[in-house]
């Protein structure tokens, strides 16, 4: 998914330049993009912020957002799972989120060549993926985080490990490009999309009922975990529990409430099996909560039409999803 947005209509480059400079109000001096003022940074969302604002151009401000990743990193090659104003706020450490820094510098990378920032990023990629392998089960799957007191979480989440699979396979490209041999990670990348695409029973020990979420239909599919005909069939099966006409994705299938990040992100998964069609359906419904506010709507709750969460709150998120999914339909 390299950045070619010159390729949208006029009216969605000004879209996508209004949520980068959204993202960019709400960045501290630090580099760290928290979800909106005075609220927690938390490390996946900052990639994903990060990630966002290289396809829209802003290539300074992004590489600011990873040279605080590599500034936060633990000795470990973790993060922790919130911090306000670069202070830790909850001391567990997610195994996604250690992975997905090579994810966010590999797209870094293909947005604007540079070698040398590549290469001064490298170990807290390494020390990332690595940390998050740490975890990696012998059956596969990849534990979802160590407490404060350092024990693992007992038991794996399907859309965590299917990003960190992704992650991985980003991280292997990083290392070929940089002429390093991590041989070893092709490896756990096998055992990991094995467990992924062979084996859900080991992502059912988390207690709760993961697969009402929407992320948990398109996540395989946004992280290739999952392609093809397979891909499509999934989407067919289960469109009409997770998506509502003219309004988008819903958060969770028992729940009348969308979100324009699931949506978007929904795009994207759309736009990687070649249904077009779909993915700029779902833009379209998307865009008629333009306004001229900052930000972007979060979410609607139906029937009553009403923004969610009440409060109308924008999140930098929701706008980095949205500059994705965009980026993605551009390039189709």
């Amino acid at each position: 998914m390299e950045p070619r947005l010159k390729e949208a209509p006029e009216n969605l480059q000004q879209l996508v330049s209004s949520q980068a400079d959204y993202i960019i109000d709400n960045q501290l001096p630090s580099g760290a993009i928290p979800w909106y003022q005075g609220s927690i940074t938390d490390p996946w969302d900052h990639v994903e912020g990060a990630i966002a604002l290289a396809l829209a151009g802003r290539f300074k401000e992004a590489a600011a957002a990873y040279t605080w990743s590599r500034n936060m990193q633990n000795p470990d090659g973790s993060w922790y799972s919130a911090y306000l104003d670069d202070k830790p706020q909850e001391l567990v450490k997610d195994s996604n989120f250690a992975a997905y820094i090579a994810t966010g510098m590999w797209f870094h990378y293909l947005a604007t060549k540079d070698l040398g920032f590549l290469r001064e990023m490298w170990p807290t990629v390494e020390k990332g993926i690595d940390f998050a392998l740490s975890l990696q089960q012998p059956t596969g799957e990849v534990s979802w985080a160590l407490s404060e007191k350092g024990n693992a979480w007992p038991g794996a989440i399907l859309t965590s490990s299917c990003c960190i699979w992704h992650s991985i396979r980003n991280g292997i490209n990083i290392s070929k490009t940089l002429g390093v041999d991590r041989a070893d990670w092709d490896a756990a990348s096998e055992r990991l999309l094995k467990a992924t695409g062979q084996n859900p029973e080991l992502f059912d020990r988390m207690g709760e009922n993961k697969r009402r979420y929407a992320m948990n239909w398109f996540y395989p599919i946004l992280t290739g975990v999952i392609k093809g005909k397979e891909a499509q069939g999934r989407i067919e099966r289960e469109w009409s529990d997770f998506v509502i006409d003219n309004w988008g994705c819903r958060v969770a299938a028992d729940e009348d409430v969308t979100a324009v990040a699931e949506t978007s992100e929904l795009i994207v998964s759309l736009c990687l099996i070649g249904e077009h069609e779909k993915a700029r359906l779902l833009l379209d419904w998307t865009l008629r909560l333009w306004d001229n506010k900052s930000g972007f709507c979060r979410g609607i709750k139906l029937p009553e039409q009403e923004a969610c969460p009440s409060d109308n709150e924008r999140a930098t998120w929701t706008s980095a999803a949205l500059i994705m999914a965009i980026a993605a339909l551009a390039k189709a």
